[in-house]
């Protein structure tokens, strides 16, 4: 098992994905973002279904990041409950898994 993840979330805006990503990333939360393409989500919300165009993401970030991502990706969403959840990476690159542990580790580590 590897010891890098993925989280994928979604966003009401690519605008929002957009400051999102980019603050994870300079904060070292995630190495890198994959913004998607819009999708249409439904969902039942506070008794009745919902049916809106979200823009989801991908998240590469360390293992042992995962929750701060997630913890400061709620802080800066603009949903009540964003929607934030990590998917495990069986196997990787071992270069690019180097590369993600790489840009995720603090300062003080490089």
């Amino acid at each position: 098992m590897s010891d890098i993840v993925t989280v994928y979330a979604t966003f009401a805006s690519e605008e929002e994905a957009l400051r999102i990503a980019r603050t994870l990333i300079e904060e070292r939360l995630a190495a890198c973002a994959n913004l998607l393409a819009p999708c249409r989500s439904l969902y039942r919300w506070e008794g009745k279904i919902e049916d809106a165009a979200e823009h989801p993401a991908l998240f590469k970030t360390a293992a042992d990041k995962a929750q701060a991502l997630i913890t400061r990706l709620a802080e800066l969403h603009s949903y009540d409950v964003p929607a934030a959840v990590v998917w495990p990476i069986g196997d990787a690159h071992p270069p690019y898994e180097q590369w993600v542990r790489d840009e995720t580790a603090s300062q003080t580590q490089r």
